[in-house]
Formats: C-alpha cells, sequence, structure tokens
C-alpha cells in the first residue's frame, strides 16, 4: 500500500508590471521589498540582492545596538530606592521584562551577524538542510532565515512529535 502523493501548488504571484525592470536602474540598497519580489527568479541573489539584503540586516544590527544602549541608560535612571514595596516590584518588574527583550534582541544579533557572514561567502539565501533556494518573501518576512519553509516545516514537525 503506497502513501498518496501531496502536491503542493504555489499561488501565482501577480507582478506589478512597473515594477518588473525598476530594479535595474537601482542600487541595490535603495531598491524596495515590492521591487525585489517582482525580479526574475533568474536573477535570485544577484548582486542587487545581496546588497538590498545587506542593508536590511545591517540596519537590523543597527537597530537592536541602539536599543541596547537605551536600556542600560534606563537601567541607571530608575535605580532611586523606592519605599512602597508595590511600586518597587513593578520597577523590578518591568527591568525584568526588558531585560528578557534585550536577551532575545542579543540572540537576533548572533543570527544577523550569521546571515552577515553567510552573506560574505555566498551561502546566503540557500537552505542549509537542502541546498535549494529560500525564496525572496520568506528572505524578506525574516532576513535570518537559513532553512526553506518545507524544510522549516519539517523541523518544526519532528519538535513537535519528538521534543527537542
Amino acid at each position: 500500500m503506497s502513501s498518496p502523493v501531496i502536491e503542493t501548488q504555489r499561488p501565482a504571484v501577480k507582478h506589478d508590471p512597473k515594477l518588473a525592470n525598476a530594479w535595474k536602474s537601482k542600487a541595490g540598497n535603495e531598491l524596495t521589498d515590492a521591487e525585489v519580489l517582482a525580479m526574475p527568479d533568474a536573477e535570485y541573489m544577484n548582486d542587487k540582492q545581496i546588497e538590498f539584503f545587506r542593508t536590511k540586516l545591517t540596519d537590523l544590527k543597527n537597530g537592536i545596538l541602539s536599543n541596547a544602549g537605551e536600556t542600560t541608560e534606563h537601567l541607571r535612571e530608575d535605580t532611586s530606592i523606592v519605599p512602597d514595596p508595590a511600586d518597587r516590584a513593578t520597577i523590578e518588574e518591568e527591568h525584568a521584562l526588558e531585560l528578557r527583550t534585550r536577551d532575545r534582541e542579543r540572540k537576533l544579533l548572533k543570527k544577523i551577524m550569521q546571515s552577515l557572514a553567510r552573506l560574505d561567502s555566498g551561502e546566503y539565501g540557500f537552505c542549509d538542510e537542502t541546498g535549494e533556494p529560500i525564496g525572496l518573501g520568506r528572505l524578506i518576512a525574516r532576513p535570518t532565515a537559513t532553512l526553506s519553509l518545507e524544510a522549516q516545516q519539517r523541523r518544526e514537525l519532528k519538535q513537535k512529535m519528538f521534543g527537542d
């Protein structure tokens, strides 16, 4: 008895004719998400797309580093002694929440640095497991993605079934 074969069809993406060639006259760091998505499949991870994603990743990195500096200043400002236990608990809870957020950003920063290294080595945009293109839509939504959508779904299914 054989298992049924399930075919997945990708929805047809309608490209705006105005955007179809707009990318040719712009630098990679000037492109919009829509212009990158309108590029033909044959242009996958060309120099302009690499420059586009390098700019996107660098902007993310700079934003995180800026937030980290603000957190340090914020935590220094709120070190005053508050006599009311409820107020003190509120301040401590806010600090704990802010520190958890910064910890998540620290982990994201590590992924951003790895993605920038992958850009330099020419591996960016291709799945770690299959070597197939990850896809522009997924990379725009999640610039640090290292797996194609299918590979990520398989990994999540295994984690759900067998745990970490």
